[in-house]
């Protein structure tokens, strides 16, 4: 545990989590569930109402499958639990908390861990990416109502921040994208310094690596670019970089992204081994939507990976290459051609709750 400084021991209502000695596992870490939320919103933030029974029976697909691996909780609206726990059935834990959309990643708490076996939660502000889609309160709320369901403590970070926009290594390096948190429609009133120093105090990282972009306005208009589309640390010191073809407009961006991968340094002072991952699957035409799938947009659970596909011949390949990326881990697919319609992923709907840390012995 890091030393506390006096300046917070004599102010302890002022004290940050990192000063208190926690730290955000990274998501390889064993995990106690997974949270989901449960699609809601059927006009925004795309018009689900003629996708809506498929988003429904996509989402169970996906709970299913992570299932298999870890205890999955569903948060579902007021007055929805009855039809979730019919989706459902018994196997998946149903919940009702007021919420307005289903993207747990980005509206719900980051989760914490103390070496003394406590955990908490990272409560960011949330403003529906930069106020796209009204309303939001009670997304903007569900970290602090989250908190108290599961009873963890909660500390309420001052600066806006959607959870698909940064990735750690659980060893004090976070991966963030400036086209997302430099937007003027995030934290206008904050410089960058000012939101590393906030990123470092309520997740308890040293070293903030910050890449020029994620996907471009025409591939991830909702999110301005969420790190978690581009780039993911698969282990310590890894990282898979998504890339794309010399001819897609994304093409400078990613190549970008990589060579700032490859030329820094972790929060340990090590190198950060940069795995391409480029996809020669084509777009894929849905409803009125074309799109192409950054696979990389998958949850890790506990032994396994659960990757979005598109249901296409190109699937398995894909699986193959991030079998041999993520040796020992059991990957599967789950087709999500109507959540990428809906603008996000696997990785977009799902949060993951760490497993109690183990207590330290004191070798006093």
């Amino acid at each position: 545990m890091r030393a506390q400084s006096e300046d917070a021991a004599r102010r302890p209502e002022e004290a940050t989590p990192s000063s208190l000695g926690f730290r955000m596992p990274a998501e390889w870490e064993p995990h106690e569930r997974c949270i989901m939320g449960w699609p809601t919103r059927q006009r925004i933030p795309v018009p689900w109402s003629d996708q809506h029974m498929l988003a429904l029976a996509t989402h169970t697909l996906l709970a299913h499958a992570i299932a298999k691996f870890e205890s999955v909780l569903v948060i579902a609206a007021p007055g929805e639990g009855a039809a979730a726990r019919s989706y459902l059935g018994g196997d998946v834990e149903v919940v009702e908390l007021p919420i307005d959309d289903y993207w747990l990643r980005d509206s719900g708490p980051l989760f914490i861990t103390h070496p003394d076996g406590r955990r908490a939660v990272a409560d960011f502000k949330f403003n529906s990416w930069g106020g796209k889609y009204e309303p939001y309160d009670d997304d903007a709320a569900i970290g602090e109502r989250l908190a108290e369901y599961l009873g963890v403590q909660r500390f309420a970070a001052p600066m806006v921040l959607e959870g698909g926009a940064i990735t750690v290594d659980g060893e004090g390096t976070l991966i963030t994208t400036e086209s997302n948190l430099l937007n003027p429609t995030r934290n206008p009133e904050l410089t960058r310094d000012e939101m590393t120093r906030i990123l470092e105090d309520y997740l308890g990282v040293r070293k903030v690596i910050w890449l020029p972009g994620g996907r471009g306005p025409e591939e991830d208009p909702d999110t301005d670019g969420h790190v978690d589309g581009v780039a993911a640390f698969v282990g310590p010191g890894r990282v898979l970089a998504h890339m794309v073809a010399e001819d897609h407009p994304d093409h400078e961006r990613m190549l970008e992204n990589k060579r700032i991968l490859e030329t820094t340094t972790d929060a340990l002072g090590g190198p950060i081994a940069t795995i391409p991952f480029e996809v020669d699957a084509g777009p894929l035409q849905f409803n009125d939507a074309s799109f192409v799938s950054p696979y990389i947009n998958f949850y890790f659970a506990n032994g396994g990976a659960v990757v979005p596909t598109l249901g296409t011949a190109d699937d398995e390949a894909v699986l193959d290459k991030l079998r041999d990326v993520l040796p020992g881990r059991e990957v599967v697919g789950v087709p999500c051609p109507v959540i990428y319609y809906a603008g996000g992923g696997i990785h977009c709907a799902t949060q993951q709750m760490p497993a109690t840390p183990r207590r330290e012995q004191s070798t006093a």
